[in-house]
């Protein structure tokens, strides 16, 4: 997708430097458009936990680099036992999205027993393989969603409006995005669409990042604080939910940002289709009840305490509640499968159940 006019991805190998992985800088935008380097495992970790890249496709991609980087920086003689380690290591960074340990755990598989050199380019092969896979995916994904769009305009023949979380756009992924990914499609393909963005507090990633790549794209949308989607949906403003996912389990259980749950219940309670978009790496095949399995990150108070913003002098944080009181910043929330009108994949819709899922999927039996 574009910026400014310019085609980017949210990660790449430097041109003339392959030791160094950039990605863009996710925690200055919308304000400043700023390039992050890493050059080792500790950089990724640092990257992931403190929110430079975010997004269940970007972790599990970035975390894939970070092995690669941890390979190319070895001096030792057991190179098995010294990625098992850098695989918790970076595992432990953000416990909820599923895709950091589907990353790491197959790019063990693809160079253990490798040394040098062999150990150097086939973990540059799974890295890159793996970040061209999530864009696929995402492709397929908004051609699965577009589908759906289609039906409501041809319904109504005027503009389907479509309420989103958080960010599960391409700044989320790598290109196209998850939720965004039929959105932009729609649009390309000439369907007036209009996109409710909620601010997603307390980090603000719908107000901050989805609002700014929708504006990139030139797609009509509208910012709103968190509690306006009920009242949207009330008043029938809304044609369409599509959220993203960190985690899905095999039964349809969707953990996705706090405040995603809410959005289910207005969505159900006035008859508005609620769909999740999300790539097979966002899966969960171990686990089906996502409310006791799901581990859910608890992130830093100061993010609920504080709210940044751009000011005279830049980019800069205020205190939003009293010295004295105390806050909890719980990252995601997990919406019942019963709730869930259906899941975008790149292979098609298929219901939040087991049988359904599998269907699309079957060698996961």
């Amino acid at each position: 997708m574009k910026i400014n006019g310019k085609h980017f991805h949210t990660i790449w190998l430097k041109k003339d430097n392959t030791a160094i992985v950039q990605v863009i800088d996710q925690r200055k935008l919308p304000f400043q458009f700023e390039v992050f380097n890493l050059k080792s495992k500790e950089d990724i970790f640092f990257a992931i936990q403190e929110m430079v890249v975010r997004g269940a496709p970007l972790i599990g991609v970035t975390a894939a680099y970070g092995m690669y980087l941890a390979v190319l920086n070895y001096k030792g003689n057991d190179i098995d036992s010294f990625l098992i380690e850098t695989a918790e290591y970076l595992k432990s960074s953000r416990p909820t999205a599923v895709n950091l340990a589907f990353a790491v755990d197959g790019f063990l598989d693809e160079v253990k027993g490798k040394n040098g050199e062999n150990a150097i380019q086939a973990g540059l092969y799974f890295s890159e393989s793996l970040k061209q896979k999530e864009i696929d995916f995402s492709d397929k994904i908004g051609e699965a969603g577009l589908s759906l769009i289609k039906e409501i305009y041809q319904q109504k023949n005027s503009t389907v409006n479509i309420l989103t979380h958080c960010n599960a756009g391409w700044l989320a992924c790598i290109d196209w995005g998850t939720a965004t990914a039929p959105i932009y499609k729609a649009h390309h393909s000439g369907i007036p669409v209009h996109v409710w963005v909620d601010e997603t507090r307390p980090r603000n990633q719908g107000a901050r990042l989805t609002a700014f790549e929708l504006g990139e794209e030139g797609v009509p949308h509208t910012v709103i604080p968190d509690n306006a989607g009920g009242h949207l949906m009330q008043h029938g403003m809304v044609d369409l939910v599509i959220v993203g996912s960190d985690r899905t389990t095999l039964n349809g259980d969707v953990a996705n940002k706090i405040g995603t749950y809410l959005k289910a219940l207005a969505a159900f309670d006035n008859n508005i289709p609620f769909y999740v978009a999300l790539p097979s790496s966002s899966i969960d095949w171990k686990i089906e009840d996502g409310i006791t399995e799901i581990p859910i990150e608890e992130r830093n108070p100061d993010e609920v305490a504080l709210i940044e913003g751009l000011g005279k002098e830049g980019i800069t944080k205020v205190r939003l509640i009293p010295e004295r009181s105390k806050a909890k910043n719980f990252g995601f929330d997990v919406t019942p499968a019963r709730l869930v009108s259906g899941l975008i994949t790149e292979r098609g819709i298929c219901k939040a159940n087991k049988t359904s899922i599998l269907k699309l999927f079957p060698k996961k039996k």
